[in-house]
């Protein structure tokens, strides 16, 4: 029973199933079964916690009160750890490995890292950003995106992604690059697939595509429209590097890019009427971390199939933003959820990966761990890929 797999009473959830999931009130009063209950939330903000009186395990001693701290920026809260001993523990610390091994330098804490299937991923959009419906909706089915319907394009931008530098210059031993969607658990990570920076190759397949500069802007082009693309993702320094490294080698090749950086607390937020979501996904390339949180990668790979599409009818809240939709890719998950013998059923991730991957759906640029920093007086903290971080925090004690 991890955070993807939580007992929740139906007398208070069963009317909030479908689209209206974030309407249910016990969202604000979320009811467990955990070692510590809910005084206070403030959204984006603070939510403080008290000992449960009907924690099974009574025999626990508990902390009377855990404040968990919202909002800032992740190198302030690792600062806070490792460098000034402020708090006791901070989760997701997506920070540059060079200062992540400084500040842990002061000896006030330290670092764990852990891997499992999450990564960090280039995602294209299969419908334009530009368009708009009748009733307001950009990034519709109603309108497929003018270039990268077509696979070469996509390859194309494959091509242009440098893994390596990405990495080496950014995460470190926090990182790992890779050329699959599904990377964890190892069983499911396709021997199939590499990836490659040749930028070469990448012009030589927008060439063949049709798009070239026919003007002499600089920008490529095909029946009067230029290749020019909006790159979003969530405020973080890693993150805004990484786009000034991918924004370079498109734009050598021809492409004009625009980076755009949102609030994360906007960005990553299942807020229907703000259309800076990712599930919104109104650009043409985002970038964010995503992959299975649960061993059996089945939920996780559901996310690609033509159901799960991120659209206004479901309130935008689906998994499948980028709109792609195969009824190739949707067979093999459908045998998935019926197939008994592992063996089979494992053959079978690894083909919906492949089919991903060759598809150029998505580009998966690095493997991330999860990386947290717990004070050097806070004992007990035991993470996992397949759980939160605090998935023990009743055992969790302070020197």
């Amino acid at each position: 029973m991890g955070q993807n797999g939580l007992i929740i009473p139906r007398h208070i959830f069963e009317k909030y199933s479908g689209s209206n999931a974030r309407e249910a009130p016990g969202n604000l009063a979320p009811v467990g079964t955990g070692p510590y209950r809910v005084v206070q939330f403030k959204p984006g903000d603070i939510v403080i916690y008290e000992a449960n009186p009907f924690f099974r395990d009574a025999s626990q001693p508990l902390f009377k009160r855990v404040e968990l701290k919202g909002g800032g920026d992740a190198t302030s809260a690792a600062r806070a750890v490792l460098q000034t001993g402020d708090v006791d523990f901070a989760w997701n610390l997506q920070v540059e490995a060079p200062i992540l091994k400084q500040l842990e330098a002061a000896g006030k804490g330290k670092v764990d890292t852990v891997f499992g299937g999450l990564a960090e991923r280039i995602f294209l959009n299969q419908t334009d950003p530009n368009k708009a419906t009748n009733d307001g909706e950009r990034s519709s089915l109603q309108f497929p995106h003018p270039f990268f319907t077509d696979k070469k394009v996509r390859q194309a931008f494959n091509y242009a992604i440098d893994r390596n530098t990405i990495n080496q210059q950014l995460y470190g031993q926090t990182g790992r690059p890779i050329s699959n969607t599904l990377i964890a658990p190892d069983i499911y990570n396709s021997p199939n697939t590499k990836y490659e920076f040749d930028l070469k190759k990448a012009a030589a397949a927008l060439d063949e595509a049709g798009w070239k500069d026919s003007n002499g802007n600089g920008i490529r082009d095909k029946n009067g429209v230029e290749m020019s693309i909006v790159f979003q993702t969530g405020v973080n320094p890693l993150r805004q590097k990484t786009q000034e490294i991918i924004k370079q080698a498109l734009t050598s090749i021809g492409v004009k890019v625009e980076i755009k950086s949102i609030d994360p607390s906007i960005y990553f937020s299942g807020d229907p009427s703000n259309p800076d979501t990712a599930a919104h996904f109104y650009a043409d390339v985002q970038v964010l971390t995503n992959g299975n949180e649960n061993p059996d990668p089945g939920a996780y790979m559901k996310g690609w199939t033509c159901a799960e599409i991120s659209q206004k009818k479901n309130n935008w809240s689906r998994n499948n933003s980028s709109r792609y939709c195969n009824p190739e890719y949707d067979k093999l998950w459908k045998q998935s959820t019926t197939e008994l013998n592992p063996e089979k059923r494992r053959q079978l991730f690894i083909q919906m990966n492949d089919l991903l991957i060759k598809d150029a759906i998505v580009i998966p640029l690095v493997a991330r761990a999860k990386v947290s920093g717990s004070s050097n007086k806070l004992t007990g903290v035991d993470i996992t890929p397949w759980d939160a971080d605090t998935w023990n925090i009743k055992d969790w004690r302070r020197k």
